[in-house]
């Protein structure tokens, strides 16, 4: 084996590596990687994949800029030296007295806190990374003075990527909110919105941006993925790869998930991760509201357990969605529930549907209570999250994927999580909806909902998922109690 390699930098996505066959193909194995449910795609049943991503090309010899430390972790290890044909990456000192003159020069109408300050050095110090920081943690004023600082070192365009329209109106309001003129100087993006092109700071979501072509991004010289972990895989890939000269890369993402593949795409696609701040030391902190967890197991009677014994978890899904016992439950909880409630869902008709129109009906009349779904245009999500704003008892029954990111409601006391979930992501998203400090709030509750269908000592799907969800909250460091419920 040939003891060394070359590197040489293509472009802001590709790196070129030089080697011997052999070593080739030792890196092709170190940057492959199985995707987690391969085995249930039709690509894999079909034999046309193997289940495999691959981030280095064998054939090409190419591999994402943003993992060259670990192709030097490896060649450390593996005794390989490294030989560089022109600079890989770049990294520059500011002292903290730079950094804060260039703030107090961005005239912006609040102050950062000390980890928005220190997320803001990372990433001018380092062109690219994936900046790690909790829901609520305020990444839009981080992505702010990213756009002032970028918009003073580079003379084309900045593209901010994220993956909803709610999104892109939350982060155009929140610049505004900051002193900015985004009338004269941001452009939004989706459908109903075409890019001005006279606006240097574009907003936009990727679905909007995925099947342009490559001559769109040549105007880009700076690029923001707000929620990055969001994003599908493949589209990413394809916009974030038609970026080629785009120099300053910057991710952001309140959570990464388990996958070490969806990690190493985000890694190399923008950098490395830096993790600013967790929610528990802003809970400490004061800065987040106060999180109590309360854990409900519903038990249900051996006939129910014994049904379900056996069935997929689709099935089981379904089976306790439309138990009307089960649901009639989660309507007297959150109909008994003081401050705003969000009632979280998965399945719209099976579910969702049903305990609103419960709910509804038995609320009172002067009680607001709101459904938002897919289909649920912006705007109308737009003015549901103003009214609650203004309510002090309104009951907001949404699926995960509406209102888990992006709706920012700092008027909220209580989340109800009436479908189950092991997703990390999807769990402490939704965690973080509650965790904004309001004017009259500095608490908020989570009901978490599970169900024990055991029989005979063998443990459902969802009851394992919710013993996943409880690892979570460990992990984050979390206060819950566990409560068992008999459902009658």
């Amino acid at each position: 084996m040939s003891s060394e390699i070359t590197v040489q930098k293509l472009n802001s996505v590709y790196l070129h590596i030089t080697a011997e066959a052999d070593i080739r193909r030792e890196l092709s194995d170190y940057f492959s990687f199985e995707v987690p449910g391969y085995r249930f795609t039709p690509q894999f049943r079909n034999r046309v994949w193997d289940g495999k991503i691959r981030l280095y090309s064998y054939a090409t010899g190419q591999l994402y800029v943003g993992l060259y430390p670990y192709l030097v972790e490896w060649c450390n290890r593996k005794n390989v030296d490294i030989k560089e044909n022109n600079e890989i990456s770049t990294f520059t000192t500011h002292t903290a007295a730079d950094i804060q003159a260039l703030i107090d020069s961005y005239d912006i109408s609040i102050t950062p806190r000390d980890y928005q300050f220190e997320a803001f050095k990372f990433a001018l110090e380092n062109e690219r990374g994936l900046i790690l920081s909790p829901t609520a943690s305020g990444k839009s004023l981080i992505a702010y003075m990213l756009i002032r600082h970028y918009l003073n070192v580079i003379d084309n365009n900045i593209l901010i990527i994220v993956p909803t329209t709610s999104l892109v109106e939350q982060l155009y309001k929140d610049f505004k909110s900051y002193g900015y003129d985004v009338e004269n100087n941001v452009s939004r993006n989706y459908h109903g919105y075409e890019i001005e092109e006279d606006k240097r700071v574009v907003i936009s979501t990727w679905q909007s941006l995925y099947k342009l072509p490559k001559t769109f991004f040549a105007d880009f010289g700076a690029v923001i993925g707000d929620e990055a972990h969001l994003f599908k895989a493949v589209s990413l890939t394809k916009i974030m790869t038609k970026l080629v000269d785009c120099k300053y890369r910057i991710g952001m993402t309140g959570t990464l998930d388990d996958s070490k593949t969806h990690k190493l795409v985000l890694q190399g696609l923008f950098g490395q991760v830096n993790k600013v701040v967790s929610s528990k030391e802003l809970i400490e902190k004061k800065q987040l509201a106060d999180l109590k967890i309360i854990c409900l197991v519903l038990k249900y009677n051996e006939q129910d357990s014994k049904s379900i014994r056996g069935v997929k978890y689709h099935e089981e899904l379904e089976f306790i969605a439309q138990n009307e016992q089960r649901n009639k439950y989660i309507r007297n909880l959150a109909l008994a529930l003081n401050g705003n409630t969000l009632c979280l869902f998965q399945l719209v008709e099976k579910h969702g549907q049903h305990l609103y129109k419960l709910i509804k009906e038995k609320a009172d009349k002067d009680r607001k209570v709101f459904f938002v779904y897919g289909g649920t245009d912006t705007s109308t999500r737009e003015e549901i999250r103003a009214i609650t704003e203004r309510e002090e008892n309104a009951i907001i029954v949404a699926s995960y994927g509406t209102f888990s990111t992006g709706i920012n409601i700092r008027n909220l006391h209580n989340i109800i999580f009436s479908s189950p979930s092991k997703s990390r992501i999807r769990n402490l998203q939704s965690i973080g909806r509650g965790l904004r400090i309001g004017d009259n709030k500095t608490s908020a509750t989570l009901y978490d909902i599970s169900d024990d269908l055991t029989y005979k000592d063998k443990k459902n799907f969802t009851l394992t998922h919710f013993q996943e969800r409880i690892n979570i909250y460990n992990e984050e460091g979390f206060n819950y109690e566990i409560h068992s419920v008999n459902l009658k």
